[in-house]
């Protein structure tokens, strides 16, 4: 079962609490599941400092339930303390590496479950880099030891939008790092690939998690992403039939000898 923390904060409290009988009822849950955590609010590129609200909660979250590991995407929702309304990624420099070094460190410093990150979409024209999309993650997760969760469907979005090479991606990066796998069908919006979880996957994407999960050996997971706004609309059958769909793409997959939530 993959939680996302800032799903159930308490709005009583001052940001930085969690549900009790949320948190209660996924201790008891552990007990039949593997739980992992998978957050939005960290903001860990943000050159001012990221959420402590959102690390509060993950206290508790931790301290009440056993988790295989838990995860964060590679980006930044606040500037000077505004919210962007959106996340985008770290500019691909030194500078940045060095930050995310440093923040990776104190988070697996602070808990003891392994951490990943994920790759972001790239909504805005790329910046001047020091290194390619894949050498960035690879200088990151070998001087920290941090695994990564690869969203192909993020992968299908820069290559739509901004001409990403995704094989090229995927001849580069270690893929003995990737732990967890994110598909999910989006939205296009003025000719713009949004990573918006509210439709059923495409063919494309599918083929391409099924390539990285042939080609990646330590990948335990794959999560279908979905808003929960969108979840009443396409509703309970379409929903399963896309996990069986999920399923019969991992079975078919050479190495699908490994357990797989869904």
């Amino acid at each position: 079962m993959e939680v996302t923390p800032d799903a159930f904060v308490d709005e009583n409290s001052d940001g930085g609490s969690l549900q009790i009988d949320a948190l209660h009822e996924l201790r008891d849950l552990a007990s039949d599941a593997t739980v992992i955590v998978h957050g939005v609010g960290l903001s860990i590129g943000s050159h001012d400092g990221w959420s402590d609200d959102y690390l509060r909660c993950l206290d508790q979250l931790m301290d009440t339930v056993n988790v295989a590991w838990h995860s964060e995407h590679l980006g930044y929702t606040m500037v000077r303390g505004e919210f962007l309304g959106t996340m985008l990624p770290l500019p691909r420099t030194k500078e940045a590496l060095e930050l995310a070094i440093e923040r990776v460190a104190a988070i697996q410093e602070r808990y003891p479950s392994p951490f990943l990150l994920e790759n972001v979409v790239r909504l805005l024209p790329d910046y001047d880099s020091d290194y390619t999309e894949a050498e960035f993650l690879n200088e990151l997760t070998s001087a920290t030891g941090c695994g990564l969760l690869l969203d192909v469907y993020n992968l299908e979005c820069d290559r739509a939008n901004n001409g990403f090479e995704i094989e090229k991606f995927l001849n580069e990066i270690d893929l003995k790092t990737v732990r967890e796998i994110h598909v999910a069908g989006g939205v296009e919006h003025r000719g713009i690939m949004l990573d918006v979880h509210s439709r059923p996957m495409k063919a494309s994407t599918l083929n391409l998690a099924k390539e990285v999960f042939t080609r990646a050996p330590y990948v335990e997971t794959v999560t279908y992403e979905l808003l929960d706004e969108a979840a009443p609309i396409l509703g309970p059958d379409l929903i399963a039939s896309e996990l069986v769909r999920m399923r019969a793409m991992l079975e078919s997959a050479p190495t699908a000898s490994r357990a797989v939530t869904q």
